[in-house]
């Protein structure tokens, strides 16, 4: 069996493409050829995942590939774009056909439930990492932005938070026969793009929470030039992530300044509350209102009984910290 760098991109990764009037040219030559429909605009976003640094080396192949295209998408569902194409460059030590069998399947799997080719890219040696651009469309105008939020704007989220966080810290402490459910989240979270779809023209501002509910939130209060209170008490935990603090006291604050649960969080005009609640309902999903938002620049966060908690600053940082 060949292991040059073209044999793998053949075995692997050059799957046939369905009927695409977008995709003039796909994998096999120096680049795609690409086209945008008429009246959408092209979103194109990029991440990294480093092995040590987004997973462990105990992470499954299946599970790194689902969540390298899974946190891209999540970026495109934050601005109400649908899934267009993604690129792939892959770095291994080592070629390892059970582990890129593993990989390729997974990542065909994801995409094809979301309905995106992989259009190119590359494949080198070194360290395991994986990078992945991802491209979506939009209708012209109508991408969804963190700096539209306005004074009087009632702040939701989807799902729950704190599940990845709590899941990660199970993973390092070897806690996961009791946290299996907080590691699936950690490794297999859902973008939502039908969610940001139907936000599109309701939400005035919108971003997911890659870094950690609170650390996010501040970037579109800093974007929109607002401030905000939550809720604590209204941020939305899992059985599973209640029971893990309740064990672990010392693990809540991981659950809003830790990040990789790739929820949405935005703002709504308080007058359209209630098709946020239609929304709800259509998509079977659990939308949550936590908070407000208000003038100037600081974000306050109430306990249950209104005392003002500190928020905190403990968001994942990619320079100040790693696993």
């Amino acid at each position: 069996m060949s292991d040059s760098e073209f044999d793998i991109i053949s075995r692997y990764f050059s799957r046939r493409i369905a009927n695409n009037e977008n995709i003039i040219l796909g994998i096999g030559d120096d680049a795609a050829i690409l086209s945008t429909p008429v009246d959408k605009q092209l979103l194109v976003s990029v991440d990294t995942l480093i092995s040590g640094v987004h997973f462990s080396e105990q992470t499954s192949a299946a599970d790194i590939a689902y969540k390298a295209l899974a946190v891209n998408l999540s970026d495109l569902a934050a601005m109400g774009a649908t899934p267009a194409w993604f690129t792939l460059a892959l770095t291994l030590a080592e070629v390892d056909h059970p582990w890129l069998q593993e990989f390729s399947q997974s990542l065909a799997d994801i995409a094809s439930a979301y309905d995106i080719p992989l259009v190119g890219g590359d494949t080198t040696r070194g360290a395991l990492s994986i990078t992945i651009q991802i491209a979506g469309h939009v209708e012209t105008g109508c991408a969804l932005l963190r700096s539209g939020a306005k004074p009087g704007d009632n702040i939701y989220v989807s799902g729950n938070i704190g599940d990845a966080a709590l899941g990660l810290y199970a993973t390092q402490h070897s806690y996961t026969d009791d946290a299996l459910t907080l590691v699936e989240r950690l490794n297999r979270p859902q973008p939502r793009i039908e969610l940001g779809q139907q936000l599109t023209g309701l939400a005035s501002a919108c971003i997911d929470v890659s870094d950690g509910l609170f650390a996010d939130l501040r970037h579109l209060l800093a974007a929109s030039g607002v401030g905000a209170i939550l809720q604590q008490d209204k941020i939305p935990l899992s059985a599973e992530a209640k029971k893990f603090v309740s064990d672990k006291p010392e693990c809540l604050d991981l659950i809003y300044n830790r990040g990789d649960d790739y929820e949405l969080c935005f703002c709504v005009p308080a007058e359209s509350c209630s098709e946020i609640e239609n929304i709800a309902k259509q998509l079977n999903c659990k939308l949550s209102h936590i908070g407000e938002i208000i003038s100037g620049n600081t974000l306050q966060i109430l306990n249950a009984q209104g005392k003002h908690l500190n928020p905190g600053n403990d968001n994942y940082d990619h320079f100040a910290e790693k696993i």
